[in-house]
């Protein structure tokens, strides 16, 4: 087939834990400059000092993509340890509130806050974006119109975020609504050409409403400085096997819509408000749910949409590499995401201490 490279990049953002109270703790400062000396401007501040970012190098191959994540989590968590602190991938915590968390002290998050008043505050989320090399933007930008299609999927595979304010939400992804409160996020619209969207970014640019285009905040957006897409609606995964299977898909798919471009046939694109349907199902429901068929007219679960997926990139990922790593969302489907395993615990013990101490374990395994 002779597929583009993909290149890979994977960003994630991580709570910092007091292991004696398994509150987050706002001490990202210390991670921060302990972390630059193993792994340099790879691990960066977040919005507020109990969270920091992590960003993997360039990866040519989902293996490179696994080493990477292991060997900066393994920072992480050695920097954490250092400090009598820990750190857990999970997209909200269980129980501490927003309200009691300050802001990093550097003039971008100032100006968010100041920008965004009660909607900033209430942003104690944490997030996975998965970058693709696509050097072409026409075909990035066609790429994302039917990747779209997509995005619920991998949410509902992904969700870690069951509890806000130590509240069982009855929701899988709560950090999805959190995050839709901000201007310019959500789906994105579809554009028909580079020139169309350069457009759209000047206009927004010269009437102020953003100063750069980072101030755009899509599920899935043309990166402004790297000639990638980024899928940006997950959440966070909590085991590195989920991260991987994530990325791979993530891979999978574009390559697949490529395939399509390149023999002139595309995957059909829905409105909005269709693919809203399903990205609700997803953050409601998770694996638990079902997704619609927009072409049949029907709603099949989870796992069967999953088998679907598995079974429309199932020529590509052997090109890839990737074959276990793509299947392994059949074990996602069928035994629960992150999201599941926290209510499993909870329902359990009714202990939010204890689904805290889940997080922090599976964030360590396979270190």
């Amino acid at each position: 087939m002779g597929l583009p490279p993909l290149t890979l990049g994977i960003e994630e953002e991580y709570q910092i834990i007091d292991p004696a109270t398994r509150e987050l703790a706002p001490r990202n400062e210390d991670l921060i400059a302990a972390g630059q000396r193993l792994i340099h401007d790879q691990i960066k501040p977040e919005f507020m000092k109990s969270q920091v970012e992590i960003g993997t190098s360039v990866c040519r191959t989902i293996e490179e993509a696994r080493d990477e994540i292991v060997r900066v989590r393994r920072a992480v968590v050695e920097v954490a340890d250092e400090y009598g602190l820990a750190m857990a991938a999970a997209s909200t915590h269980p129980f501490s509130s927003f309200d009691d968390q300050p802001i990093t002290d550097a003039d971008r998050y100032v100006h968010l806050q100041e920008n965004l008043g009660y909607i900033a505050t209430r942003l104690l989320i944490f997030g996975m974006h998965v970058h693709v090399g696509i050097p072409d933007p026409e075909m990035r930008l066609d790429i994302m119109k039917q990747a779209s299609y997509f995005l619920p999927h991998l949410l509902a595979l992904s969700s870690s975020s069951p509890f806000w304010l130590g509240s069982d939400t009855g929701l899988k992804s709560y950090r999805s609504v959190v995050f839709e409160n901000m201007p310019r996020s959500g789906l994105p619209p579809a554009f028909e050409s580079w020139s169309a969207y350069q457009t759209f970014l000047d206009v927004l640019i010269n009437t102020r409403c953003i100063d750069e285009p980072t101030k755009i905040w899509w599920d899935i957006r043309p990166h402004p400085k790297f000639p990638t897409l980024e899928f940006r609606i997950t959440d966070i995964c909590t085991k590195i096997d989920e991260v991987i299977c994530i990325a791979a898909l993530i891979q999978a798919i574009v390559a697949k819509l490529i395939l399509l471009r390149r023999a002139n046939r595309t995957w059909r694109t829905y409105s909005h408000h269709l693919i809203d349907e399903n990205k609700w199902r997803a953050l409601r429901y998770g694996t638990e749910g079902k997704l619609i068929d927009f072409g049949r007219r029907t709603e099949l679960p989870v796992a069967e949409r999953t088998e679907e997926l598995l079974a429309l990139v199932d020529d590509v990922v052997d090109e890839l590499g990737t074959r276990k790593e793509v299947e392994y969302a059949r074990t996602i489907a069928r035994e629960g995401s992150s999201a599941d395993r926290q209510l499993a615990i909870y329902r359990e013990t009714g202990d939010f201490k204890q689904v805290v101490d889940q997080l922090i374990a599976e964030s360590r395994e396979g270190l």
